[in-house]
C-alpha cells in the first residue's frame, strides 16, 4: 500500500475516533440532563454548548408543553430571568460608550424625586448590587402592570439595608432603576433600545421582552411540581426589568459568539463588566455588571441565573477554556446551575466542586432539627430538618421528598447530586440554632427561620 494511502486511512481512522468520542460524550451528556429531570421534577430543558463562539451542542428534552405534549427543543421560548440583567448591564454600557452617562452618575441625575437618602447611590452601585436599596419595591405587584417609575417611587420610604458601597446584597430595585435610566437617556422604551442595538443586529429573533398576552410562536408553559404532579405555575403579568426576557438556547449561544469580539462592547467594557465590585472597605465581591464572578473550581467563570415562577435559567461562561453551557428550563424545582455545571464537567474535568464528607458523630444533628421557614409572607412554606438514624435529612416543603445532607463540617451541609449548594446552620448568641442559609459560593440564595 502506498504512503499516500496509509496517511488517507490513518486520517480516516482519527476521524471515527473523534466522532465516536463525540458520540460518547453526548450521549453522557443527554443521561446526565435526563436524571437531573427526574429528580428535580423538570417537565422540558433546553440545552446550548458553545465552544469559542460555535454551538457544539444544541438539544432540547421532555415538553415545553405538557398539556399540549409539545416536546421542547433548543428554539423552544422561555422566561430567563435575571439572566435578563447582563442585557441590562449591556444596555447601560452601551450608554457609557456612547458618552451618554457615567458609571459614577448619582442617580438622582435621572431619576425624579429620589430621597436623601438615595443622594450618593451611583449608576455603578445599582449594576453591583451594592447601593443598599431594598431587593424588591414593596409596590410590585405581579399582576399589575405599572411603569418602572411608579414600582421604583414605592421604595423611595423605605430606609437603605446598609450604607450604600458597605455591602453586596441582590437587589432588583436596582435594576428596575436601570432600565428607567435607559429609558430616559435613549428617549425610547429600554425594550426597543436593546433590540435595535443587540437583538436585532445579532439574529436574536426570538428574544423579546415577557408578555403573557402578545402570541409568542414556540413558547413554553410554566410548572411547578406539587403532590407528585405538575401544575400550571403562578403568572406574572408584570414585566419585571430585573428579570425581563424571554429567549432562547439558539438565541444567547448568537449572544455568547458576540462577547469575544468587539461588535458591541469593546474589550475595556466587557472587562469592567467581569471585575469584582470593590466594597467600601476595600475587599471585593464576586459580582460585576450583571454577571456573577465565582470560580468554577480551578477555572475562571462569569454567570448569572434566573428564576420566576416556573422557570429556571443558567448562562455559564468558562472564560478561558472558551466553552459556554446555557440551560432553559421550565419546572420551578430545576436547579439550573447545577446542571450547566454537570454539563460542563463533561466537557472541562474538576468544573465541579470535590466536595468530601466529613466524619462527625450523628449527635451533632439533634440541634438542627426543626421546622424553618423562609418567607414569613407565605406561612404554609416550610422546610423541614429530620433525623433518621445516622442521617440527617431536609425536606425543602410539606409535599417534597426527603434527601439526605451529607456533612462538610459540623455546621455545613451538602447533598451528592447539588455539589454546588452549601446547607449552613446558623447559631445565635445563645449558641441555639437559629437559621438555615442555602449558599452557593459566597452568594446566599435563601434564608430560613428556625421556627420549632
Amino acid at each position: 500500500m502506498k504512503p499516500s494511502n496509509l496517511r488517507s486511512q490513518s486520517v480516516f481512522v482519527l476521524i471515527l475516533m473523534f466522532a465516536a468520542t463525540v458520540a460518547v460524550r453526548a450521549d453522557k451528556v443527554d443521561d446526565y440532563v435526563r436524571a437531573a429531570m427526574q429528580k428535580q421534577h423538570v417537565p422540558g430543558v433546553s440545552i446550548a454548548v458553545v465552544r469559542d463562539g460555535k454551538v457544539i451542542k444544541a438539544a432540547g428534552y421532555g415538553m415545553a408543553n405538557v398539556e399540549l405534549n409539545v416536546p421542547a427543543t433548543p428554539d423552544t421560548v422561555f422566561k430567563i430571568a435575571s439572566v435578563s440583567k447582563q442585557f441590562l448591564a449591556t444596555g447601560i454600557m452601551l450608554l457609557v460608550q456612547d458618552g451618554k452617562l457615567s458609571l459614577d452618575d448619582k442617580i438622582g441625575k435621572f431619576l425624579e424625586g429620589t430621597p436623601d437618602t438615595w443622594k450618593d447611590i451611583t449608576i455603578r452601585h445599582l449594576l453591583t448590587h451594592t447601593s443598599g436599596l431594598v431587593r424588591e419595591a414593596p409596590g410590585f405587584d405581579p399582576l399589575k402592570i405599572q411603569s418602572d417609575a411608579d414600582v421604583i417611587k414605592t421604595a423611595y420610604g423605605v430606609p437603605l439595608v446598609f450604607k450604600t458601597g458597605d455591602k453586596w446584597q441582590y437587589c432588583n430595585v436596582g435594576y428596575f432603576s436601570l432600565a428607567e435610566i435607559i429609558r430616559k437617556v435613549s428617549g425610547k422604551p429600554w425594550g426597543d433600545f436593546l433590540a435595535e442595538r443587540v437583538f436585532t443586529p445579532l439574529g436574536m429573533n426570538s428574544t423579546r421582552t415577557t408578555t403573557m398576552t402578545d402570541l409568542v410562536p414556540n413558547r413554553a408553559n410554566g410548572y411547578a411540581w406539587s403532590k407528585g404532579k405538575y401544575q400550571n405555575a403562578d403568572i406574572y403579568f408584570a414585566l419585571r426589568p430585573s428579570g425581563a426576557f424571554l429567549s432562547t438556547v439558539n438565541d444567547l449561544a448568537k449572544w455568547d459568539a458576540a462577547l469575544y469580539s468587539d461588535k458591541f462592547l469593546t474589550k475595556a467594557t466587557r472587562d469592567q463588566m467581569w471585575t469584582p465590585v470593590k466594597l467600601n472597605n476595600g475587599e471585593t465581591y464576586p459580582y460585576g455588571f450583571g454577571w456573577q464572578l465565582e470560580p468554577a473550581g480551578n477555572h475562571r467563570q462569569v454567570r448569572h441565573g434566573g428564576s420566576l415562577p416556573g422557570f429556571r435559567a443558567e448562562f455559564t461562561r468558562l472564560v478561558d477554556d472558551k466553552l459556554s453551557v446555557i440551560v432553559l428550563t421550565n419546572g420551578d424545582g430545576a436547579n439550573a446551575a447545577s446542571i450547566a455545571a454537570g454539563i460542563a464537567d463533561r466537557y472541562i474535568p474538576d468544573v465541579l466542586p470535590n466536595r468530601s464528607v466529613a466524619k462527625v458523630d450523628p449527635k451533632i444533628f439533634d440541634p438542627f432539627v426543626g421546622q424553618y421557614q423562609p418567607n414569613p409572607a407565605d406561612p404554609t412554606f416550610i422546610v423541614i430538618v429530620s433525623r433518621e438514624g445516622r442521617k440527617l435529612m431536609v425536606q425543602e416543603g410539606t409535599d417534597a421528598e426527603k434527601q439526605e445532607l451529607l456533612p462538610e463540617s459540623e455546621t455545613d451541609y451538602f447533598m451528592d447530586d447539588e455539589p454546588l449548594l452549601t446547607y449552613s446552620f446558623i447559631k445565635g448568641e445563645n449558641g441555639l440554632v437559629t437559621e438555615l442559609a442555602v449558599m452557593r459560593g459566597k452568594q446566599q440564595l435563601a434564608k430560613a427561620k428556625k421556627i420549632k
